[in-house]
């Protein structure tokens, strides 16, 4: 009796080969997809982000408002509009001219502390502080400039807080929309990390946010009374930096140290105090508060992945990695829930 050959289908051979390697074609293709379409999901990230900003704001509004939850969003939407403007309108001529004057005097001292490490033997003599400043300002531009291509991407912007609206006004909709491509075996399971993940991120980004006021006004308010130069600039800098937890300190530190010793050594030792002291404030005390009502992020998984998330998908990627690590640990932490029962 004959044999079925290897192109015959109702090999057992040829099925299990066609199977893996439909199997790895289909992974490869996925893999291909998202690469290609990783801008677009990091637009929807983006989105259901401050889709959850919006939302926090309108629960904490419904609890000395009892109206319809579309008035209390628009009330959080115009707040929002309302306070961005009033920044733009009242600090933006004097951000603007001050932008300026703070490259100049971070690449002097920059150039100060070379030179001195030079003197000391620390570093080679070749090449001069002037140099190896300029070449630091030279890779600090640089990153200013993609900042500001990130920030000039009116269009993706523009994405962002037309999902965040449409997201937030209408969250369960959206929720259904999804749960209904599942098996109803899994939806609950799917309801129940969803509901999840929106109060880790309502919790996320209050705390963010908190931290971002803080630091930002504690800073410029601070600075600008011990005399440090640019203290508005610095405020607003911090504020915004305070988003991207470690990496965002680190270089806030960095601008604030130098300019102030710029003003002088007391000055300087007063900008010290005061970025160590708002530091601390955010580290011990608004930071743990709301990582214990929140979910409980290690730093160095945090450092660890805005490094790569930034060096793979630019200022969008470091921006979200936060949230991102967030969604997953608590979709990992539902999904061993749900094995072990």
């Amino acid at each position: 009796m004959e044999q079925p050959g290897p192109s015959d289908s109702r090999s057992e051979t040829t099925s299990y080969e066609l199977h893996r390697a439909a199997v790895w074609l289909g992974l490869a293709v996925a893999i291909a997809l998202l690469w290609m379409l990783v801008q677009p999901l990091l637009l929807i990230v983006g989105g259901l982000v401050f889709a959850s900003m919006l939302d926090g704001g309108t629960r904490l509004l419904g609890r000395i408002l009892p109206i319809a939850r579309g008035w209390r969003l628009m009330m959080v939407c115009l707040a929002v509009v309302a306070f961005f403007a009033w920044t733009f309108y009242f600090a933006g001529s004097q951000i603007a001219g001050q932008a300026e004057a703070l490259r100049t005097v971070v690449a002097a001292q920059l150039s100060k502390l070379f030179d001195w490490a030079h003197a000391m033997g620390l570093i080679p003599k070749s090449g001069g502080g002037q140099a190896i400043a300029n070449e630091i300002m030279g890779s600090f531009d640089r990153l200013t400039s993609w900042v500001g291509s990130a920030l000039g991407a009116v269009s993706s912007l523009a994405m962002i807080i037309v999902l965040g609206v449409f997201i937030s006004a209408e969250p369960r909709l959206y929720e259904r929309g999804i749960a209904w491509l599942l098996p109803l075996e899994k939806r609950a399971g799917f309801y129940r990390t969803t509901d999840r993940m929106g109060f880790t991120l309502r919790r996320l980004m209050a705390g963010r946010l908190l931290g971002m006021a803080v630091e930002g006004v504690g800073v410029g308010v601070a600075l600008s009374i011990v005399g440090v130069p640019m203290a508005a600039l610095l405020g607003v800098l911090t504020g915004i930096l305070a988003f991207l937890p470690n990496i965002g300190s680190i270089i806030s530190g960095v601008l604030i140290i130098l300019v102030g010793f710029s003003a002088g050594f007391e000055t300087g030792i007063w900008a010290v105090a005061i970025y160590v002291a708002v530091q601390m404030i955010d580290g011990y005390l608004i930071v743990p508060a709301v990582a214990r009502r929140s979910v409980d992020l290690p730093p160095a998984l945090i450092l660890g992945t805005q490094l790569l998330l930034g060096s793979l998908l630019g200022i969008m990627g470091l921006a979200l990695a936060d949230p991102i690590v967030a969604m997953i640990k608590v979709f990992l932490e539902e999904r061993s829930k749900a094995v072990a029962t």
